[in-house]
């Protein structure tokens, strides 16, 4: 069986592999490609996510892509918004030819003698078999699994005799009209869910076991809309990129070293938007601003929907069902049609792909990052983690810009490997993720790579220090370890020698 042989094969065509291709068809023009994406679309995330109201909680300033900047006045974006953009920047970088779409990658199989990964990939709806070779493996999948999301097991749940939807897997025809909704949760899907269902529906309940910071921003840029009619239009939008980007690493800045004054602020601004319609107790969480990823509120929606008597905010936890009741533990019922389980996700690297090196299985949790981008002992291959304090695609730009120059610099030095090796022993036993304590960071964080105690094992999360590292840093730094490009490979077996699946 033949496989197609490639200088680089991208998986997933979501942010990161929208601009990774985009990235290499500016700068690496004679590199043979492909994107490989499981889903019959463009946008990852954003094809997924269907839930009513579902928008970015990152300012599309930053979540827009460097070389194709986001140029609309709205600070947030909703989900079929962000999909176009995303389709609108492949089509406009000319990567509708190296989309290959409706196909999951299975494993990977690095050779040294080869210098090569081949990989094998399944066809999601006729399980035909496609064979890749290719010299650099770049992975844009995140972390999360997208067959599913995480539901915890609520006792009693199979006597609840309503509609049960989580979600990332929100049906098309589910109609909340006139219903009761109880959202379970109070993170980013869940503040976005409540406003858009209470437009519609009886009543919308959040229920939370703890509550969470919130921050209200306005839905429209306002200084750059008055910037328009002073600097050109590329201008105005450059400079409330680099505006926002410096306000949001202010802001965490701020939460990590002045805690309880950032809370005072946090908890003020709620105050003020609640109007004493609400106990603040239910807006007053236990930890520190920032020790989970702080929740956007544009135009104040969650705050309005409240005011205005559509939703409310309990704090409890489920003690079982009995039909169209949720039972609490305080020994309160809230009646509802509908549970939404707004629980979070469920951690998975590389899409659930398995990797063997020479035969030998890699798992990831057992090694380092190096700058954020390679993983340590694994040649030839990126992954990206964006930022938890930012917008994801900041990471993802300068990320793409320095596996752009990792290629280059093979070329021009003739060489064939490029892999991370870790001689002083850095690794700590916390995971990539830092302090974050969200709920699924801490289901699945011991699934992710190891932290190091240094640059460049240590991964920050500080847009600066990346900066410094992936864009302006040299690429031969002493610690990425090179191996010359073999000129006279052995012959190319069968692929599915190379790989463990039969």
């Amino acid at each position: 069986m033949q496989a197609e042989d490639l200088d680089v094969l991208i998986v997933g065509a979501g942010v990161f592999g929208v601009g990774m291709g985009s990235a290499l068809k500016a700068r690496c023009p004679d590199k043979q490609f492909v994107i490989l994406e499981r889903r019959h679309a463009v946008g990852g995330t954003w094809d997924l996510f269907r839930y009513p109201g579902v928008r970015s909680d990152s300012d599309m300033h930053t979540y827009g892509y460097a070389q194709r900047p986001w140029d609309e006045i709205k600070v947030l974006a909703d989900g079929a918004t962000i999909r176009q953009y995303l389709n609108d920047t492949a089509r406009a970088h000319g990567l509708d030819t190296h989309l290959r779409h409706g196909m999951k990658i299975v494993e990977a199989a690095w050779s040294s003698a080869q210098q090569r990964w081949t990989l094998l990939a399944m066809g999601e709806h006729n399980g035909t078999r496609h064979h890749f070779r290719c010299r650099m493996l770049v992975m844009g999948t995140g972390y999360y699994d997208h067959d599913a999301g995480h539901t915890p097991d609520f006792p009693g749940l199979e006597r609840f005799s309503g509609t049960v939807v989580h979600p990332q897997h929100w049906p098309p025809a589910l109609d909340c009209r006139g219903q009761r909704v109880v959202v379970v949760g109070s993170g980013a899907t869940a503040v976005t869910l409540v406003p858009a269902l209470a437009e519609s529906a009886a009543h919308v309940t959040m229920l939370q076991r703890s509550p969470s910071y919130y921050f209200s921003v306005p839905s429209r840029d306002g200084l750059t809309q008055a910037l328009l009619h002073l600097l050109p239009r590329r201008r105005a939008f450059a400079f409330a990129r680099w505006r926002n980007r410096v306000l949001a690493l202010g802001l965490y800045a701020a939460a990590r070293r002045w805690p309880q004054a950032m809370r005072r602020f946090l908890l003020a601004g709620v105050r003020r938007q609640l109007r004493g319609t609400t106990d603040m107790r239910h807006f007053t969480p236990a930890y520190e601003p920032w020790d989970q990823r702080l929740c956007i509120v544009p135009d104040a929606d969650l705050f309005v929907a409240i005011r205005d008597g559509k939703s409310s905010v309990d704090t409890d936890e489920i003690a079982g069902f009995d039909g169209r009741n949720v039972l609490l533990h305080s020994g309160r019922r809230l009646e509802a049609d509908i549970l939404v389980t707004a629980t979070g996700l469920q951690i998975q690297l590389f899409g659930g792909m398995r990797i063997t090196v020479d035969g030998q299985p890699f798992l990831p949790q057992q090694h380092l990052t190096y700058k954020g981008v390679l993983l340590e002992g694994l040649p030839n291959f990126a992954w990206i983690v964006g930022y938890t304090n930012a917008s994801w695609t900041l990471k993802a730009d300068l990320a793409s810009g320095y596996l752009c120059r990792l290629i280059q610099h093979l070329d021009v030095h003739g060489l064939g490997v490029a892999v991370a090796r870790d001689v002083e022993g850095c690794m700590l036993d916390e995971s990539v993720m830092g302090n974050l304590n969200s709920g699924y960071i801490q289901r699945g964080g011991a699934l992710m790579p190891r932290q190091g105690t240094k640059a460049p094992w240590r991964v920050t999360h500080h847009y600066p220090s990346d900066k410094a590292q992936l864009q302006d840093g040299p690429i031969d730094d002493g610690v990425l370890v090179f191996e010359p490009l073999l000129r006279d490979t052995p012959a190319a077996v069968n692929p599915e020698q190379s790989l463990q699946v039969a």
